[in-house]
């Protein structure tokens, strides 16, 4: 499936993009995790050669995203920066001006160290530990994966451990892809930045999974 696929919770349509985020059609939002913005800039400072097309590229699918789905609101649910302040952040600010209009949210991650002024200047609302809209949770990090505290929240949505899903084939082959990890109460985002680790995840039965190959969603669960 190399077109997002819609997925229903709570009487609301997420639009599932294997482009590592979602679209959230009654809210007109975009949402994604763990861009880690300056990350190869941060490993370029320490001598690993990392070539600053790996930052450009995820400037342009997320642009691409704003424009396939014409959202007015993008929710980064943590890890949007990833060190101290370097060149890329200054060149996403050239960015930030070419979508002044756009509202951005961002639940704080552990990597968002920034002072609190950078986050200003670049024109994006700062929520520390969760942001509710209508219902719905965004977290970065929820290490209980417990039911929902109060009855208010419908579901929630994290990220943080860059989520993935291995595939077994005949004998002893297997495949690891990121992957959505829709579970009962808790969907875990996959890192928008292709510039990650992952973390195998365990899904029980019946809850969906969508694997991500290249351009190409898979429904394995």
């Amino acid at each position: 499936m190399k077109n997002p696929v819609p997925h229903i919770i709570a009487n609301n349509t997420f639009w599932i993009s294997p482009e590592r985020c979602l679209f959230w059609e009654e809210q007109n939002s975009l949402i994604v995790a763990d861009m880690h913005l300056g990350k190869t800039g941060h490993f370029r400072k320490s001598g690993i050669a990392v070539p600053q097309s790996v930052f450009k590229a995820d400037l342009q699918r997320l642009m691409a995203q704003l424009y396939l789905f014409k959202a007015e609101r993008l929710i980064i649910v943590g890890d949007f920066t990833h060190s101290t302040v370097n060149k890329e952040l200054e060149l996403f600010l050239k960015w930030r001006n070419d979508f002044s209009l756009l509202h951005i949210d961002l639940v704080k991650g552990n990597h968002d160290i920034l002072a609190d002024s950078w986050y200003h200047e670049a024109n994006i609302k700062l929520h520390e530990w969760e942001l509710l809209i209508d219902g719905f949770c965004f977290r970065h990090e929820d290490k209980r994966y417990k039911k929902n505290e109060s009855a208010d929240i419908k579901y929630t949505f994290t990220g943080h451990v860059h989520p993935s899903i291995t595939l077994k084939g005949k004998g002893r082959q297997s495949l690891k892809f990121p992957c959505f990890y829709f579970a009962k109460e808790h969907c875990i985002l996959p890192a928008f930045s292709r510039f990650t680790g992952t973390f195998k995840v365990q899904p029980e039965k019946g809850e969906p999974v969508f694997a991500i190959s290249g351009d190409e969603l898979m429904q394995v669960n």
